[in-house]
């Protein structure tokens, strides 16, 4: 038997957390909710039918999900939080999927579940140390949701596999981490047709993602052409932050040098964005200035530079086009540009850092997933 999934000590759903989300859609006109929610999206499948789900819907279901696979990188951990907050703000509901089977089934943790369990339990901790709004977050477990509605999950499953091919399938299975022409196990093939399955499982109107699980959001709405079903889920999917080095196009956990981990400490954050690739005048595909753009400035809403009076002075950017046209013309070096992130990144990482120095629990986990 397998094991049971640890408790997530978050609070309940409640009538006070209701009473806010409820709140939230009085305080905000139609226009100003749809925008907040397109701001996270680089893509959004539909925007006529999201701006219909906001109108006829007040209080929305979003769903996200992620699999317990390791330690978390600063795009899952704050890139998330950020997108959940906005999210709440809007008058959502979002359930958190913890895809403890998904990550078994995608062989991470050597298929342990209970180490995966741990490194759920894990990530949870970090997103409240990093301010996600919890209030109208529910997480749940894949495993002990799907145990207690088997009657109900596994025939949806079956249908998404009955009306889709092998080619159509494989086709999703980059969702995964995999390429098309991988080899893949038999119970990887249930993957893409298990996480279609979510969406529905979970009533979500909202499918929030990043873009690389787009294959199989379109999947869901594919389905939903089968089986006649007039409301689509709409999907708004996230831009996906790259890798320091150059042309890494997605953030990697396999190369620590690459990727900022949310519990790095001041020291290896200062090294890791002095070491990345920033070439001084080029916008497109430099990392550190998609940092400022997909971390900074949603969380400061400014991006602070603080340097000698002979190289300009101190300037503090309002935007990101006016930070751009500085940085094109050479008025701001990457010289500039990298103690300021690291300053940045840093202070948003001090509470979760702390957290984990202080509390013996979170303290506990963090040591058993680094050595996982």
């Amino acid at each position: 038997m397998e094991p049971s999934p640890p408790p997530v000590d978050t609070p309940p759903a409640t009538a006070a957390a209701a009473e806010g989300l409820a709140g939230a859609v009085a305080g905000m006109s139609l226009d100003e909710r749809f925008d907040l929610l397109m701001g996270i999206a680089e893509e959004c499948i539909m925007p006529d039918e999201l701006k219909r789900l906001l109108q006829n819907k007040p209080v929305p279901v979003c769903y996200d999900g992620f699999e317990p696979s390791g330690r978390m990188h600063i795009a899952q951990g704050v890139v998330k939080t950020i997108n959940v907050n906005k999210m709440i703000k809007a008058g959502c509901k979002v359930k958190i999927w913890i895809a403890d089977w998904f990550a078994q089934l995608n062989n991470k943790m050597g298929g342990d579940l209970k180490k995966i369990q741990t490194v759920g339990r894990y990530m949870i901790e970090i997103w409240k140390a990093a301010g996600m709004n919890l209030d109208g977050v529910e997480f749940l477990w894949s495993s002990e949701e799907i145990n207690k509605r088997a009657n109900e999950y596994w025939p949806l499953v079956m249908d998404i596999g009955r009306k889709n091919n092998i080619k159509r399938i494989t086709r999703c299975c980059t969702i995964m981490g995999r390429s098309d022409n991988e080899e893949l196990t038999a119970a990887q093939i249930f993957y893409p047709c298990m996480q279609c399955a979510d969406i529905f499982f979970l009533k979500a109107d909202i499918c929030q993602l990043g873009m690389d699980q787009r294959k199989v959001n379109m999947l869901a709405r594919e389905y939903c052409d089968d089986i006649k079903r007039k409301n689509k889920p709409i999907i708004l999917s996230h831009h996906m932050l790259p890798g320091f080095k150059e042309g890494q196009e997605k953030m990697s956990k396999s190369d620590p040098t690459s990727a900022i981990f949310m519990e790095d400490d001041e020291a290896q954050v200062n090294l890791k964005i002095k070491q990345a690739f920033c070439p001084p005048n080029i916008v497109e595909g430099n990392p550190c200035l998609e940092y400022i753009k997909y971390i900074v400035f949603p969380w400061f809403d400014k991006f602070e530079v603080v340097r000698k009076e002979n190289n300009g002075g101190n300037k503090t950017f309002a935007n990101m086009d006016e930070l751009t046209a500085d940085y094109v013309s050479g008025a701001l070096h990457p010289a500039d540009v990298k103690p300021a992130l690291a300053k940045a990144i840093n202070e948003i990482l001090k509470p979760v850092r702390d957290h984990f120095n202080t509390n013996s629990e979170a303290k506990v986990l963090l040591n058993t997933v680094k050595q996982a």
